[in-house]
């Protein structure tokens, strides 16, 4: 068969146009019902054990060092200990080793706020029942609108250090759990059973912690720290600029990411050196993964999955750079994490959130059989999404 140039020049424009969108194609393999399939039971029996629990908020508990009031959230830094040499002196710091003895009450009430609120939300979604929205809201109210009980909305005093400092922008890095919060108030509004005051005083908290992240030196502090802490920054910004609708917010978010996390951030092979220097590597480099992959999600622009910086640094990079040391752990070529190493890793979205995007089934596979059902503290502290339902559209 012969073929005529003007049929060779369409069937050049056809392939051409076939392979721009890789990349851009969900897999059609996997629907938001294969998701329900797999996560409603899972869903339904946390929510259902959390709907006898009942709020506990920053007002619950108060340290004795912190410089801030009742409604005031307060942490101390991880990393940092006593001076065997000092022993009433400043702390000094022991990099990836926690202190069991630092003041945490209030991280963990946040943990439980997040990991209940989005466990009922989505619950919610997949039933439709008036029980779990309710007792989602209960915990929502108490932090956000309940005048005795509501928390502050800035991050002043988190992650301080005793004989240093009262506060660090460093902090921030606490409110991460915040981020699956806001996402439950926006499905909760879409579904309309928020009522308009009480949704009204909850957007006014988030725009006034957004306010706050984005102007306190603190927060800008947060935002030029270079490495994970810099990524996450901008998932907090764009969940809560999302949430508040500050398109200004959003827009400078993409910006940032496309300029500074991945330029910055990547090296050429999808790496991110700032966290293979550290003493947990591993960790941290999921970590960084997770919440890249998580602020594309929240940004909702292929333009963001699909980004390729000047120096050919985008965001499947980083996903194929983690991927073989997900899938195979045991050909991790850097040195082990001092802590929590065996434990990793666990289920990350953000590999959800990439294989919907590049159509990528391997990422989908290996999320569905890396374990949800962890207890270590200290990775319920590292990874804050834990509801795909909430984030994955029906498209019916």
């Amino acid at each position: 068969m012969i073929i005529s140039r003007h049929n060779i020049f369409i069937l050049i424009i056809v392939v051409t146009y076939i392979s721009s969108l890789q990349g851009q194609v969900v897999d059609s393999t996997f629907t938001y019902d294969k998701l329900l399939s797999l996560e409603k039971e899972r869903v339904l029996l946390s929510a259902d054990k959390y709907l006898s629990e009942e709020p506990i908020t920053v007002t619950a508990a108060k340290s004795e060092r912190s410089a801030g009031g009742i409604h005031d959230y307060y942490s101390e830094g991880t990393y940092w200990w006593p001076d065997p040499v000092n022993p009433d002196g400043p702390y000094i710091r022991r990099d990836g080793i926690n202190n069991p003895e630092n003041f945490d009450a209030h991280l963990k009430f946040l943990i439980r706020f997040s990991i209940y609120t989005a466990a009922l939300t989505a619950a919610f979604k997949i039933t439709g029942q008036e029980k779990y929205s309710s007792h989602a809201l209960k915990h929502i109210y108490a932090w956000f609108v309940d005048e005795e009980t509501k928390m502050n909305p800035h991050f002043l005093f988190a992650q301080a250090i005793k004989g240093i400092v009262t506060g660090r922008g460093i902090g921030l890095i606490d409110a991460i759990h915040l981020i699956e919060v806001a996402r439950s108030v926006e499905v909760l509004e879409e579904l309309n059973v928020v009522d308009k005051e009480n949704l009204i005083l909850i957007k006014k908290w988030f725009a006034d912690f957004l306010n706050w992240v984005t102007t306190h030196q603190y927060g800008i502090d947060e935002r030029e720290n270079g490495n994970n802490h810099s990524t996450w920054w901008v998932a907090q910004v764009a969940m809560y600029s999302r949430l508040v609708n500050n398109p200004k917010q959003i827009d400078f978010c993409k910006t940032f990411f496309k300029s500074e996390i991945l330029e910055k951030q990547m090296a050429q092979n999808g790496s991110f050196p700032e966290e293979l220097s550290r003493t947990k590597p591993y960790n941290y480099s999921l970590f960084n993964i997770e919440a890249i992959g998580t602020i594309a999600q929240i940004l909702e622009d292929d333009t963001i999955w699909n980004f390729t910086s000047p120096l050919n640094k985008n965001i499947k990079l980083g996903f194929e750079f983690m991927f073989p040391f997900i899938s195979d752990k045991s050909s991790w070529q850097y040195r082990k994490d001092v802590m929590h190493f065996d434990e990793l890793p666990v289920r990350m979205q953000s590999l959800l959130f990439a294989g919907l995007a590049y159509g990528e089934k391997k990422y989908i596979e290996i999320w569905e059989n890396l374990n949800t059902n962890y207890s270590d503290e200290e990775l319920i502290r590292t990874y804050p999404i834990r509801q795909p339902i909430l984030w994955v559209k029906n498209e019916k």
